[in-house]
């Protein structure tokens, strides 16, 4: 199986593998100080906490996972919502040219990550392109 693998610098490891189980629904494979990794099935992913300075946690634009449906973006910010998470969805959002529905969750460090899935391709022109409204650290756009 392959699956993509992300490496996120953290300034506090505990609330950041408090967060990425409420996330993902699944608990780290590995903690060791300083380090936990995440093999998450669905979505295939080798997520990678390494504990630093302050100043490099959440460096990171923005994180994202495409799903197949809008029900399954419904489904994930209703299941985020019940883990204690405050959550920002956009409906039909054109974005990076692409129309989508979208739920935003910010993670410990301020990094935002959006659960998303493409609806339609758009011809945005690139100096308009909307990103989310409301969410804490959220990038401009996706």
């Amino acid at each position: 199986m392959s699956r993509v693998q992300l490496a996120l610098n953290v300034s506090n490891m505990d609330e950041a593998i408090a967060f990425y189980s409420k996330l993902f629904a699944v608990g780290p494979a590995k903690v060791r100080p300083g380090y936990a990794n995440f093999a998450i099935a669905d979505p295939p992913l080798k997520l990678v906490l390494i504990q630093g300075a302050d100043d490099v946690a959440g460096s990171l634009n923005h994180l994202g996972v495409e799903v197949e449906s809008t029900q399954e973006v419904a489904a994930a910010q209703a299941r985020l919502m019940a883990s204690g998470l405050p959550t920002v969805s956009q409906d039909n959002v054109s974005c990076c040219y692409a129309v989508a529905d979208k739920v935003w969750v910010d993670g410990p460090g301020g990094e935002p990550w959006e659960i998303y899935t493409v609806l339609a391709d758009a011809g945005t022109d690139p100096g308009a392109l909307q990103g989310p409204a409301g969410t804490g650290s959220a990038p401009s756009c996706c």
